[in-house]
């Protein structure tokens, strides 16, 4: 099931056009980078309209029969070429006490055409779980191009990254970070921009010790709603709404968010 998810995830890429779509919704990836559910797009949070710009976001995950995960964040974009972010992770599931996370990113964007980057990024996690301290670190390359998918304006985002880490975690030294997923701007003329189907497909989570999609064995299919109600060009106000690892039922969860923004200059 999970090899024909990938399949599909793959088509989109191959069916992408040439056409630039212009709808994309800059929300926050769960560990606060400008990204789709586990994956960091290319794209800086306001890299169209201020050369500084804050954002906050907040998103509640409630994995299947276990205890959900509360994880605030923000995000400073910079010169509408870099960003910063910070979350912390109080990690449900089934970290039972003694348990959060601390997740510190950065972005750099070093192409941009439309909707089209490429950017180098790096995350670092501190985890305490059972009273115990563990850090994990990963670099990526993303690539984001934007095109048309039957019609609707479409972004396609490629990630190859590596984590490094402490080997309680599940961290593998030969494996290789890799994930897919593409924004699609919903029925365009009817509801102008305003509401995209956000995709992805990763064999890492937004997190070494993540709250529900623990891929750090296998690869997990994410799948969602992201509705921007105000469309500004200096305010932002963005709600999603997944469901995360939909194909495993034992690790399959619910994921409620906003995200909340100002272009400062």
């Amino acid at each position: 099931m999970k090899r024909r998810v990938f399949g599909l995830l793959a088509a989109g890429l191959l069916f992408a056009a040439t056409a630039y779509g212009q709808s994309t919704i800059k929300g926050m990836s769960l560990n606060g980078t400008t990204g789709l559910i586990a994956t960091p797009t290319a794209q800086i949070g306001w890299e169209r309209s201020s050369d500084l710009g804050l954002d906050f976001g907040y998103h509640w995950v409630k994995p299947k029969n276990q205890d959900a995960a509360n994880i605030p964040k923000a995000s400073l974009s910079l010169f509408r070429k870099a960003e910063l972010s910070f979350a912390y992770d109080s990690m449900g599931g089934l970290y039972a006490e003694d348990k959060g996370s601390f997740l510190g990113a950065g972005k750099f964007q070093f192409f941009n055409k439309g909707p089209s980057a490429t950017a180098i990024g790096a995350n670092i996690q501190m985890i305490e779980a059972g009273g115990q301290d563990y850090q994990a670190f990963q670099i990526y390359l993303a690539a984001t191009y934007g095109g048309e998918f039957f019609g609707m304006p479409a972004t396609t985002t490629v990630v190859f990254g590596k984590t490094f880490g402490d080997t309680e975690l599940g961290i593998e030294e030969g494996n290789i970070d890799f994930s897919m997923g593409f924004e699609l701007s919903l029925f365009p003329k009817v509801l102008q921009g305003h509401v995209q189907w956000i995709n992805d497909f990763s064999n890492y989570s937004y997190s070494a010790a993540p709250t529900g999609a623990a891929t750090w064995y296998r690869g997990a299919y994410n799948t969602g709603i992201r509705i921007d109600p105000l469309k500004h060009a200096k305010y932002k106000f963005v709600i999603d709404a997944v469901l995360a690892d939909v194909f495993d039922e034992d690790d399959r969860a619910f994921i409620l968010g906003a995200t909340f923004g100002l272009g400062l200059k």
